[in-house]
């Protein structure tokens, strides 16, 4: 079943939380806005949206705080807003749990097509508490994993698995491990992987920022932070020094 297309808007500046709202609004989106932190968590866990716009500096607690907060609670996609200067908050962001940033001041044609791009990306599909790791594995046909040195995805079902327990991974970080364990050995370029996670095609716009090669950085620093991998020995993502990444031997 289709999710509800439900919003939340977390921001102090009404100027610009009415805008974020209006902007949603023509997209579809049932929208709730908040103030603060605290008061979105609130709107988060009562109407579980698809999507949540996140702004970084707030009175009280922060938008990092909030993010992991929410990040706790839901798998909605997150979008954080962020000073134009400060690029340190965007991937402060993306390691807090955010899908991607939007510098302000923002363009409400780029913050849709950023959105509609990460809508275009399947969602994350959580197992049941009550199924095991191996149990949900059983419900999906073979052919629909990938296995790798006791690492196995399904991109049907969205299950991550490390030796048979269950890796909580966000969407970028998902993507980026199923595209690196389609393509092997295979180098994966950082502007490969950001144009990907924009559903766009290498092929097409191929302009990617340093914002967006570092951001990608963060995103492989999480993946193996939650695999459980050091860099230094990894297991399974070997790193091309100044090109990208691929799949270990």
């Amino acid at each position: 079943m289709e999710q509800a297309r439900v919003a939340v808007v977390i921001e102090d500046e009404q100027d610009i939380r009415s805008l974020l709202a209006a902007v949603l609004s023509q997209a579809g989106f049932e929208v709730h806005g908040a103030p603060d932190g605290m008061t979105g968590i609130d709107l988060v866990r009562e109407h579980r949206p698809l999507v949540t716009t996140l702004d970084v500096n707030m009175p009280g607690m922060d938008g990092f705080e909030t993010a992991k907060r929410i990040r706790a609670i839901s798998s909605t996609y997150i979008v954080m807003l962020t000073a134009r200067t400060e690029e340190i908050d965007a991937l402060q962001g993306l390691e807090a749990g955010a899908d991607d940033y939007v510098a302000k001041p923002f363009r409400p044609r780029e913050l849709r097509a950023r959105i509609d791009a990460m809508l275009r990306r399947p969602r994350h599909v959580a197992s049941s508490p009550a199924v095991g790791p191996s149990d949900a594995g059983e419900t999906a046909p073979e052919e629909a994993w990938r296995e790798h040195h006791g690492l196995r995805l399904n991109a049907q079902t969205r299950i991550v698995t490390v030796d048979g327990a269950d890796v909580e991974l966000t969407r970028s970080e998902f993507d980026i491990l199923a595209d690196l364990l389609a393509g092997g050995r295979r180098v994966r370029g950082k502007s490969d992987l950001a144009l990907m996670l924009r559903s766009d095609q290498p092929a097409g716009v191929d302009f990617v920022s340093d914002s967006d090669a570092r951001a990608i950085e963060v995103h492989v620093a999480n993946l193996r932070r939650k695999l459980g991998e050091s860099p230094a020995q990894p297991r399974w993502i070997e790193t091309v020094r100044g090109v990208g990444y691929r799949l270990t031997a």
